[in-house]
Order: structure tokens, then C-alpha cells, then sequence
């Protein structure tokens, strides 16, 4: 379907939402009928496939949501299941008729719950757990039933609480006989003295995760409520609460306005945990990791306000602001000094989000490695800073390094921005179509590459695994549909074939009372290669398909809740291309190789040994049966540790901007010493390697490209 006309329905959306909930607001309904009426008219009208809200769907909302409030049933007894049945096939009912009775009853009861549960826990916690007695604990939660007694719902925190209390005594069991063997005159603690210390840990973890879900307003848990309902259309349909779609964005892009500095709460305080690199608190260089903010004032306020005691979300709203404005913050400093530190806010950069370059040296080769961790841009303004420009910025750099070939790294890339990859992938063929997008009942519309000038026209290798979705699927599939590149990694990638938008709720009303409504992240279309297939549930298939450590987890979209179909239509209009010499050889070669490999071989083992480990779901409370299968898995882990022992011989170099950059940011200078590491022990890469040496290119073609420095 062409822009244009999706641009067209969805105003056409906007102004029957607006007249028909106009007259809504003016009424005085509260905030959450409003958006159950909101949402479900916008899923009804602008989903892809959207489902009918009946009793199968309100069953299905029904079981999804308990589970979500309460998935290791420790807080709802089988008698409030029971009561709560009565609307489980009556959810699509209220949802017609803006009613949320059954979300009402079960926010009360939960409450009610959890206030038992802080006394429960409480009480567990003051007598000492017993590690010899002969008893287990089942994690398998789904199939646990609910129980029926005070006494029972104890006895299900008993076990858990000694499940956590038990982890902590074997560490500081452990911990002890280390200092034992390395001081003789260590003085050895009791295991009575032990115990009470992994209590007093499991203690003060329960204290923070109360404290938390006190933080935790009506509306968060309405937000759950809302999306148990969403989510039955597909996996990635969301509603954005006001705070989290500030977070989703942030995300997308790669930047906030404010100090640069992450926050924690620890104890009613809230507490700097990272300072954001190249950000105005890193510049100023007055706070520091540790601190405690105790009060925030604004420049245009003649008081602080004290954020001692509250929500996260809330203090980190009053701290972060504009670019350009000051906001004044009282520290308690890691000496306990109180300090009142002024900080002009910024823009700041995620530099974690953006990607990333090195040289490999091989010899006397030198070859390119682009690490894009997702398909970044802004949304408010695609011309900004976004993944297409960075990469072809980093692929210039690497070419004035006179580089013999390429490797984009996907490994992990859960996708972003559809522009974005059509814009890559336009570097490395003339002209042609990328993705075809089709919305329900339209003709798909083909997005190309109406650029025929080739920034990089020499070998190309894309790495991708398990976790690569979307836009990452998107470009690997069109690189190997026109024989473009060579994809090396897991069997399948993800399997994401669908296109969100996200719609800002508020702007659907005509006048609105109550404040920021959120937002709806709905998948309104499908993507599909440019050979027809759709990339949904079965992703892409690698040209040389190697191990790692997923290979056995079911992680794909296949094995989700409600995925979208797969399908076909026809083929585009394009021609593969024709700069390789050999091009099925060296696929054939690489396979010969990972045949032969043993650190793959070894890797794969691993693979199948975690999914094993993940299997198990009953563990044993009795200290000794503990250890010993602690000590058990530990000595079958060994046989696995010459997979971080490996090396290759290539040796990684940042490029020369980012060497200047790093003799000011010690910080950026030790993540990319990590990164290096990291890529020294990568046996993908040292095939990708391998694969770009293989690769023969058609020496007529290239003379006819003035763009390419060398290959």
C-alpha cells in the first residue's frame, strides 16, 4: 500500500476517534474506560489482522493477565481464581461496553494479597531454614496449583524464600573456604552464623522488591491490564504507558535531554549508579557513581524538592529536562559531604546504541567490522542523527584504512527503523528493490534503492544469530536474495515479519481531561522479501549456518504468543549481483570448514548442555544435595571452558577519530579494549574472515566503480 493512502486511513482513524470521543471526555468518564474505549476502537480499526473480542479472546485475556499479576502463585489463593472466573468469559463484554469490573476486583484482592505477603515473608524470615532437611522445591510455576490454605500459601513462601536463602549460604560457604586455604588464621564463621547472613540477604532482597511494588501506582498495574488485551493480537502490539513511551524513544534513538546519569533507588534514595559518558554530569565531573540525590531544583523555582522516598519515575522526570536549562541537585556525596551541584542539561548520546567500527588486520590485509546494535532514528525526525548515516559514515572511515573486505555485525539486532535498512542496503547494490510492505487488503508497496551509486562494492559478509529480527532480517535477506553477501550464523534468525508504527494516543482526542494518555505500538503491516517470502517465523536462513549458544533455546517468533502467519506473494523486479566469481563455492567452502571446526563443535555441545540445564525444573533444599549438584555442574562446565580460552591471531585497531576520542574518555577507550577482546575470541568473525579472503571479485565490473578505494 502506498504511503500516502496509510497516511490517508489513518487520518480518516483520527477524526472518527475524535468525534466519537469528544462527548466521552466532556462526561467526566475516569482515564481507564476512556482508554479500554480508545484502544480497542484503534485495534479494531488499524490492526493488520485484527481478532474478534469474544469469549475465546476474553479466555485468552483472562488466563494471560493472572499469569502476569501473579506468575510464581504466591500471592492468590485457588478461591480467588475461583471468584475471578466469573469474568472470564465476559472481559470482551466489559471491553464493548467501557466496564472494568473484573480489572477492579483484581487490583483490590492483589493488594490485598501482597499486604498479607509482606507480613508472610516477614514472619518466614525470623526462624533459621533448616539445609538438612530432605526437601525440594519445583520452579516449573505454571503448573504448580494455586493453593487453598494460609497454611499452604506459607509454606509455598517458606520454600522459596529458603531457595534464595540457600544460594546465598553456598556462596558464603564457598566464600569462606577460599579465605580459609588463603589465610590459615582466618577466623571461621559458624554455619549458624552463615545461615543468618543469607537470611539477612534474602531479607533485604524482599525489602526492595516491596518497596518497588509500593512505588507501583494504580495506572502501572491498569497498564498491565491493557496490555494482557493488546497483546492477543500479536507479540508486538503494546500499549506505552506516558513514562515508557519516553523510554521507547529513548531507545530508538539513542538520546535524552538531561544530566546523563542513570538512577537507582535504594532505600527511599535515589542513587547515581552510571555516569553516561560524554554527557553533562561527565563533564562537570562534581558527581560521581555513588551519590545519593537527595533534592532537585529547577532554575526557575525558589525551593528544592525533596526526592527522598519517591517513585523513580518521578524524580527522574524532575531531574532530567531541555536542553540547555539548569537544574540545581542536592548530593550526598560517597564521603557523606552534602554538596549542591549545578548542571546545565544536554543532549545525550547512548553511545552503547550507536554503531561501531574496527580494523582487522590479517596479515598483511586489513579488512572491516561494522557492529550495528539496532536500526537507531529519531522519530520526531528521520534527518537526524539515525543507523543508515552512522554506518555509511563508519564504512568511508574503514575505506580510507584501504580495507579488502566488509562484515556487518547483526548479531543480536532486534530491529528498528524500515528506512533505515533501505538506506544501507542502497550502499552496497546500484539500484533496486530492498522490501516489499504490504498492508491488508492493498497491494504491497516495493521500497528501493533509487541510487545507483555503490559506496561499497567489495566482499560483504553479514553475521546474524537468533536474536536478529526485523530490520536485521530485512537486510540479510535482500543482501541474500541478490547474492550480494554471504550470511553467516544460526540456522534461522528470528522470524519478524511485521511493521509497527507507534500512534500517540493524545493526539486522537479533540480536547482531553485527563492527561497524557500513552501511546499504541500496532503492527499495521507485513515485510517481505524481494523474492516474495515473507521472513515471518521462519527468518532467515543462513548461507552457512554455525552453532552458538541459542541454537537450542526456543527464542524466535515462532515461539511466542499469537505470532502472524507465514506467507508469500510475487516476487519484485530484480536482478542479483553479478561482481562475484565463485560466489557458491565459497559458501561451499565455509560449510567444509565449520565442519571441520572443533571450537564450533565444542560450542555446540555447550548449546545443547545449557538447554538440558534449562530443563530441569526441581531442585533439592538439603544443603549437601545442593552442593553436590552445584559441584556436578561445575566440573561438566569445564570441559566447556576452552571456548573462552580461544584466540585467534588478528589483531583489532579502532579507528583513528575514536583513538583521539579515547585519549579524553578513559571510558570509551576501556568499552572498545572489551570489545576488541571480545572479537578476538569470535570464531564467527575469524570465519567471516576466511569467507572475505575466499570471495573473488569480477576485476571488468570493478574497474567501472570510481567509488570503491580497493578490494
Amino acid at each position: 500500500m502506498k504511503k500516502s493512502f496509510l497516511i490517508l486511513m489513518l487520518t480518516v482513524i483520527v477524526s472518527a476517534v475524535s468525534c466519537s470521543f469528544t462527548n466521552k471526555v466532556e462526561s467526566g468518564p475516569d482515564k481507564d474506560k476512556l482508554l479500554i474505549d480508545l484502544i480497542s476502537y484503534v485495534l479494531g480499526k488499524g490492526h493488520y489482522d485484527a481478532k474478534d473480542i469474544n469469549d475465546d479472546f476474553s479466555k485468552e485475556v483472562f488466563a494471560d493477565y493472572i499469569d502476569a499479576l501473579d506468575p510464581l502463585k504466591r500471592y492468590f489463593y485457588a478461591s480467588d481464581i475461583e471468584e475471578f472466573k466469573k469474568y472470564e468469559e465476559l472481559i470482551d463484554d466489559e471491553i464493548r461496553n467501557k466496564e472494568i469490573n473484573f480489572f477492579n476486583l483484581t487490583y483490590d484482592r492483589l493488594q490485598d494479597r501482597m499486604s498479607d505477603a509482606r507480613s508472610l515473608y516477614k514472619e518466614i524470615l525470623e526462624r533459621p531454614f533448616n539445609f538438612e532437611k530432605d526437601e525440594s522445591i519445583s520452579t516449573e510455576y505454571e503448573k504448580l496449583p494455586y493453593v487453598n490454605t494460609r497454611k499452604e500459601m506459607e509454606n509455598r513462601w517458606r520454600l522459596q524464600l529458603k531457595f534464595n536463602a540457600l544460594s546465598s549460604y553456598f556462596d558464603k560457604a564457598e566464600e569462606q573456604m577460599d579465605s580459609l586455604a588463603a589465610n590459615k588464621d582466618y577466623k571461621r564463621k559458624t554455619s549458624v552464623t552463615l545461615e543468618n547472613e543469607a537470611r539477612d540477604i534474602t531479607k533485604s532482597s524482599l525489602k526492595e522488591y516491596f518497596e518497588f511494588a509500593d512505588d507501583l501506582e494504580r495506572k502501572d498495574w491498569f497498564s498491565i491490564y491493557i496490555n494482557s488485551i493488546v497483546e492477543e493480537f500479536d507479540p508486538h502490539t503494546y500499549y506505552f504507558a506516558p513514562q515508557d513511551k519516553d523510554r521507547f524513544d529513548i531507545a530508538m534513538s539513542g538520546k535524552l535531554e538531561g544530566i546523563g546519569a542513570r538512577l537507582q533507588k535504594k532505600n527511599d534514595n535515589i542513587k547515581i549508579i552510571e555516569i553516561i559518558s560524554g554527557g553533562p554530569a561527565w563533564r562537570g565531573n562534581d558527581v560521581e557513581v555513588g551519590d545519593f540525590i537527595m533534592k532537585v531544583k529547577q532554575e526557575d523555582e525558589e525551593e528544592p524538592v525533596s526526592i527522598v522516598g519517591m517513585r523513580i519515575d518521578d524524580a527522574v522526570s524532575l531531574i532530567k529536562g531541555p536542553k540547555g536549562t539548569k537544574v540545581s541537585l542536592t548530593v550526598k556525596k560517597v564521603d557523606g559531604t552534602i554538596e549542591v551541584i549545578d548542571i546545565v542539561r544536554d543532549v545525550v548520546e547512548l553511545e552503547e546504541t550507536y554503531a561501531k567500527s574496527s580494523t582487522v588486520k590479517k596479515e598483511d590485509k586489513t579488512f572491516g567490522i561494522v557492529n550495528l546494535p539496532k536500526f537507531y532514528f529519531n522519530m520526531q525526525d528521520y534527518n537526524q542523527r539515525n543507523a543508515a548515516k552512522d554506518v555509511k559514515q563508519e564504512i568511508v572511515r574503514l575505506k580510507e584504512q584501504d580495507m579488502d573486505g566488509l562484515i556487518i555485525d547483526l548479531r543480536d539486532n532486534g530491529g528498528g527503523s524500515l528506512q533505515t535498512v533501505v538506506d544501507i542496503a542502497g550502499l552496497f547494490i546500484e539500484k533496486g528493490p530492498i522490501v516489499q510492505v504490504r498492508t491488508k487488503g492493498e497491494s504491497p508497496e516495493v521500497l528501493s534503492d533509487k541510487d545507483s551509486n555503490l559506496l561499497w562494492d567489495g566482499p560483504l559478509v553479514i553475521l546474524v544469530n537468533e536474536l536478529s529480527a526485523s530490520a536485521s532480517e530485512i537486510l540479510a535477506a535482500a543482501m541474500q536474495d541478490y547474492k550480494r553477501a554471504i550470511i553467516i550464523g544460526s540456522k534461522q534468525t528470528y522470524g519478524k515479519g511485521t511493521v509497527q508504527n507507534v500512534m500517540d494516543l493524545n493526539r486522537w482526542m479533540r480536547s482531553n481531561d485527563f492527561g497524557d494518555l500513552g501511546a499504541l505500538k500496532l503492527t499495521t503491516q507485513k515485510f517481505y522479501r524481494v523474492n516474495g517470502g515473507s521472513t515471518q517465523l521462519e527468518g532467515v536462513k543462513s548461507d552457512v549456518v554455525v552453532p552458538d549458544r541459542y541454537s537450542y533455546i526456543d527464542i524466535g517468533e515462532k515461539d511466542q504468543e499469537n505470532p502472524l502467519p507465514w506467507d508469500k506473494i510475487p516476487a519484485a523486479d530484480y536482478k542479483p549481483w553479478d561482481g562475484y566469481i565463485d560466489f557458491d563455492q565459497t559458501i561451499n567452502n565455509s560449510n567444509a570448514r565449520m565442519a571441520k571446526n572443533e571450537q564450533l563443535k565444542l560450542i555446540e555441545e555447550n548449546a545443547k548442555w545449557v538447554r538440558q540445564k534449562r530443563d530441569v525444573n526441581v531442585y533439592s533444599l538439603k544443603y549437601d544435595k545442593y552442593k553436590a549438584n552445584i559441584k556436578l555442574n561445575e566440573q561438566q562446565a569445564k570441559r566447556f571452558d576452552a571456548i573462552n580460552d580461544y584466540k585467534t591471531n588478528f589483531t583489532f585497531e579502532s579507528l583513528p577519530y575514536e583513538q583521539a576520542l579515547m585519549k579524553k574518555d578513559s571510558v570509551l577507550a576501556e568499552k572498545r579494549k572489551r570489545w576488541h577482546k571480545s572479537l578476538s575470541k569470535d570464531v564467527y568473525v575469524e570465519e567471516a574472515i576466511s569467507v572475505l579472503e575466499d570471495m573473488k571479485i569480477n576485476n571488468i565490473r570493478k574497474s567501472k566503480n570510481p567509488l570503491s578505494l580497493k578490494n
